[in-house]
């Protein structure tokens, strides 16, 4: 018998181990009481809305809540004051709060080519075109105004002086004065460009704004004046806060990320439901349109960081500022290793 109670003190040992070796601590799965992801009325946050409305990260948190940021103001309020734990943002902020000592890090890139001039216009093709007329620009100093200054600056004009622009508050306030025929050429992001041209199309819209056409692409601006491909690495998500020590999350996060975007382009209509709900002035249709023609994949920050850095270095050579004085370090770039 005592021969028998060693081997039974022996398989409940080793089973004792298995268990250890294939069940996680209980810290491991213990869930979060909050998780918050912030992100403007934009392509790059369409992925993040999904996952909640999805129930996606529902083993990760209590509660996941939404917070939209309406312009770079708020945007910088909510990752200088920790009140998030993932942000979508233009990359350039990201890289500017970096190097001003906020504690991110750039985890993807998804948002590749969103940017669109929309005109009453149908014979503009380039930027050049629209010389000397007045365009309404969201986000002074900002994406998109940055690239529009970057394009104008490559084929020899001066954004300041060539262009009359009126600066608005957001894209979907540019669309606003577009539809209502305050203004004949607005810059926009998607879905912005497709909430337009729906809007253009319906009663009584269809009458205040008639004929709105989507011009100029400026990704194929990009890649004509560049020499390179028609994409620009514009948008992602940014780690913050207490978030910044927990790579298991960010890594958990980013996979849901990329399934929720993979998702949301072969279901658009369902998506833009979901979308719509969270973001008012939207629609669902609206948001399906823009899933189908905006170039969007997620790509790891350090994966993408040879497009990051010429894309940084071109907003360095107009304006250090831009980027925060400096190219960002290793440290900017979150998640995997670089190609």
């Amino acid at each position: 018998m005592p021969g028998c109670r060693r081997l039974l003190a022996r398989l409940i040992g080793a089973a004792a181990l298995l268990a250890g070796l294939v069940s996680p601590p209980l810290a491991a799965v213990e869930r979060l009481p909050k998780l918050v992801l912030a992100g403007p009325a934009a392509a790059v946050s369409t992925p993040l809305i999904h996952m909640i409305e999805s129930g996606a990260l529902q083993d990760v948190a209590e509660r996941i809540e939404f917070h939209t940021w309406k312009d770079p103001d708020q945007l910088r309020v909510l990752a200088l004051g920790g009140k998030a734990d993932f942000i979508a943002m233009p990359t350039n902020v990201a890289a500017n709060l970096y190097n001003r000592g906020v504690s991110l890090k750039l985890l993807n890139v998804s948002t590749w080519g969103v940017l669109w001039m929309v005109s009453r216009d149908k014979e503009a093709k380039t930027l050049a075109d629209f010389r000397g007329k007045e365009i309404a620009m969201p986000f002074r100093a900002d994406m998109p105004d940055i690239v529009f200054g970057l394009l104008a600056e490559k084929q020899g004009l001066d954004a300041k002086k060539d262009f009359k622009l009126r600066y608005v508050g957001s894209p979907l306030d540019a669309m606003q004065l577009l539809v209502t025929r305050r203004v004949d050429h607005a810059l926009l992001a998607e879905p912005a460009v497709s909430m337009a041209l729906r809007k253009n199309k319906s009663f009584p819209v269809s009458i205040i704004a008639p004929d709105l056409y989507r011009s100029t692409d400026l990704q194929q601006e990009w890649g004509r004046l560049f020499k390179r491909e028609t994409r620009i690495p514009q948008a992602g998500i940014a780690v913050i806060g207490q978030a910044l020590a927990d790579e298991k999350l960010q890594a958990r996060v980013m996979a849901a990320y990329e399934q929720s975007l993979l998702w949301c382009q072969k279901n658009m209509l369902k998506c833009g439901e979901m979308v719509a709900k969270r973001i008012d002035l939207l629609t669902p249709e609206a948001v399906a349109d823009s899933l189908a023609v905006s170039q969007t994949r997620h790509v790891a920050a350090a994966a993408a960081r040879p497009e990051l850095e010429f894309f940084f270095g071109q907003l360095y050579a107009r304006n250090p500022a831009l980027v925060g004085g400096k190219l960002p370090d290793d440290g900017f770039y979150g998640l995997g290793k670089a190609p």
